[in-house]
């Protein structure tokens, strides 16, 4: 059912649906199982809930939030309500600017929504859920399974990516296997110098002050990620020398620049400023700037045709999206690259329409200007927002 078709006896259904729900009649639906692209040319799965359970999970979610937002940890980022990838990112950047970091485990849990135990899940639900009834709907969520080619399969793991209940679920279950663990146990207790983390859903960053915590670390997040069923990815995970004297110490040594890692599409560089201070430099992600110009070209050469102003205002749409999210201080070259590329590939694909009609480099450079929004910064420093976020 469509949500158009819903909506035209929307009253009554969502009356009949409460109803359902409040007499435990309601019944969920397997999702149907789609798959998008992902940077690196593989497809992600993803579990498209049915409109009703949607609805449902979408109260349950605003009820939970409400609960969980009193329990969940600071260094949380991920799908929570007033929080988003560049707090994230900004917290990052303070971290390791502010505290003794010099070693940077960057953490990649392998299939971590198709991993997760269900069992697990149920027990740490309710361990703060008294309520039978919500419990009930989410094990409903569960057992539905997903349908694929028409064929129905329930497991009695993962919970099903893309479904609105599952960024929640998946924050619960890392806050009892990973969250608690990692920073009131272990830096509290275990970590024998500074030590940061940040996390945004399945994505993490672990930053130490000695190399021997974070050896013993990441041995003992192994097991202890091992008990709930996830394991890392062995190729994804890595500890590298990162930080403000990392430079100089690869340098005593005879070896090259400090390794970079990545976060929510960043690349983390240890750069300096003018003035030769140490500075986290951070530059859109290669790759990730490369698919985006691809799928930029295919959807240009799908509207090859249409007159030049609504290509003008698709594209000014699609690059302010994108600056939007990655005009951050230090990364102007990949703004105007990427800026330079649309262009381009614009020029391309107009001269190629016709033979007849030609467009010259000087009334190219005039559509640009018009219709390409200007590459600048539109973030502020990570340390001026991290201010005005956290007073303390």
């Amino acid at each position: 059912m469509s949500w158009k078709d819903y909506e035209a006896k929307l009253e009554r259904n969502l009356e009949d649906l409460h109803e359902r729900v409040q007499r435990g009649a309601y019944r969920a639906l397997p999702s149907r199982r789609v798959y998008i692209p992902k940077p690196d040319g593989r497809q992600r799965p993803l579990a498209v809930a049915a409109l009703e359970d949607k609805i449902v999970q979408r109260a349950v979610v605003a009820l939970l939030n409400a609960i969980y937002e009193e329990d969940f940890l600071g260094v949380s980022y991920g799908f929570r309500p007033g929080r988003g990838t560049h707090d994230a990112l900004d917290a990052l950047c303070v971290g390791i600017d502010s505290r003794k970091v010099s070693y940077i485990l960057d953490a990649d849990i392998r299939s971590f929504f198709d991993e997760i135990n269900q069992q697990w899940l149920m027990r740490f639900l309710e361990h703060r859920i008294g309520d039978r009834r919500i419990i009930r709907l989410i094990q409903k969520w569960l057992k539905a399974g997903v349908m694929e080619d028409g064929v129905v399969t329930v497991s009695d793991r993962g919970t099903g990516q893309g479904s609105v209940i599952s960024p929640l679920l998946a924050n619960v279950y890392l806050h009892y296997a990973l969250d608690l663990w990692a920073v009131r146990r272990w830096r509290q207790r275990e970590a024998t110098g500074d030590m940061i983390f940040v996390r945004y859903a399945d994505d993490f960053i672990v930053g130490f002050q000695h190399e021997r915590d974070a050896c013993r670390f990441l041995d003992e997040m192994r097991e202890r990620l091992g008990k709930f069923a996830l394991t890392l990815h062995p190729e994804k995970t890595r500890l590298i020398e990162f930080g403000r004297f990392a430079a100089e110490r690869r340098k005593r040594r005879g070896l090259g620049k400090p390794e970079t890692f990545n976060f929510l599409g960043f690349t983390f560089i240890c750069g300096k400023t003018r003035a030769g201070k140490f500075q986290i430099k951070r530059k859109t992600r290669a790759d990730r700037m490369r698919a985006k110009l691809k799928m930029v070209q295919e959807e240009m050469r799908r509207r090859m045709h249409q007159p030049i102003p609504d290509h003008g205002k698709w594209l000014y749409y699609v690059v302010s999206g994108y600056f939007n999210y990655h005009a951050v201080p230090t990364n102007s070259e990949a703004l105007v690259a990427f800026r330079t590329e649309i262009a381009r590939r614009w020029w391309r694909a107009l001269t190629r329409r016709s033979e007849r009609t030609k467009i010259n480099w000087k009334q190219m450079k005039q559509l640009i200007d018009t219709w390409l929004p200007p590459p600048r910064i539109l973030h502020p420093w990570p340390d001026k927002r991290f201010a005005v976020s956290h007073p303390r």
